[in-house]
């Protein structure tokens, strides 16, 4: 009589192969991801040794030197930009503004878009400058 053996198969899940994928997607995207910051093309003005420059939970708002406003990438109406950023306010109450105005960029576009979010409300909103 011979006996036939049947091999039992591993109904598990192999975690190391997933764990290789993962460690090798996370390198990518820490690589990538400072390349991937693109934005308005602005010459930010000049102040003082150290630049403001708001951390990376904060809204960036751009004025350009022709005056527009940008929510990112987005042109929009300072109204529009006011809007959203209180639709985004709602799910942070504490949520930062940082406005990046070109050197060459209205005095009033850009101050009347500081004064419009603290008309709405929020408190910390800053002007995003670089180091001399």
């Amino acid at each position: 009589m011979s006996r036939i053996r049947r091999r039992q198969s591993d109904g598990g899940i192999q975690l190391t192969p997933m764990i290789d994928v993962m460690t090798v997607l996370l390198a990518v995207f820490m690589v990538t991801t400072p390349m991937m910051t693109t934005g308005i093309d602005l010459e930010l003005p000049r102040a003082g040794a150290s630049a403001m420059t708001g951390n990376d939970h904060a809204i960036q708002i751009s004025v350009d030197s022709r005056g527009r406003y940008f929510l990112s990438e987005t042109e929009l109406k300072r109204e529009d930009v006011v809007k959203r950023a209180i639709a985004m306010r709602g799910e942070n109450p504490n949520l930062t503004i940082m406005i990046s105005g070109d050197t060459h960029a209205d005095y009033g576009a850009v101050m009347a878009m500081m004064g419009s979010l603290k008309d709405a409300g929020f408190q910390k909103v800053g002007l995003r400058t670089q180091p001399e």
